[in-house]
């Protein structure tokens, strides 16, 4: 759709339609891509962010991100995976959810979460430098673990991981 020598690419974003001026702006909510890695034993893993983090700082999260223009969700959490862990992505059990939030950065955000298998040492994470400072694999009865600093992120973390272990029950797994 052209609006003003305009146009929204598929990813939302704003890009001239010719060489006229156009200001490269978001017309849509951010989009996100999540993945919840499943280990052989049916746990999850999660990673606390760094405290400087402008996002829920020094909570627990899964991994993932923003997709970036030309991706799609799938080539996004392929990345994210590989950026944050040093895993690669073996294959999609199932989605989780579908999640809209606006963040402590005003910025609307929709996420797309699935829960997957990785290839990789499972022991050794590589976690992404400067944004992450542990990580932990949790069985379904330890998401309580998940609560810290909900008042940044008002429980959005643990939501997503018990619908994430009700896909795992469904699948039998």
């Amino acid at each position: 759709m052209v609006v003003g020598g305009c146009f929204r690419d598929k990813s939302g974003i704003a890009q001239a339609a010719d060489a006229g001026y156009c200001r490269v702006v978001s017309t849509e909510p951010l989009r996100c891509a999540g993945a919840l890695i499943v280990d052989h034993d049916g746990r999850i893993f999660f990673q606390r962010r760094s405290p400087h983090r402008r996002l829920f700082p020094n909570c627990w999260d899964i991994v993932g991100g923003h997709v970036e223009p030309g991706e799609d969700i799938d080539e996004a959490m392929r990345r994210e995976i590989t950026e944050e862990t040093g895993w690669v992505l073996s294959h999609v059990l199932g989605q989780v959810g579908e999640y809209s939030y606006v963040g402590d950065d005003g910025l609307a955000r929709t996420e797309y979460d699935f829960l997957v298998r990785v290839d990789g040492d499972l022991d050794r994470p590589m976690l992404e430098a400067g944004k992450h400072t542990e990580y932990r694999w949790l069985a379904e009865h330890e998401v309580t673990v998940l609560d810290e600093h909900r008042d940044v992120n008002d429980g959005l973390i643990r939501r997503i991981a018990e619908e994430g272990f009700a896909v795992l029950r469904s699948i039998g797994l």
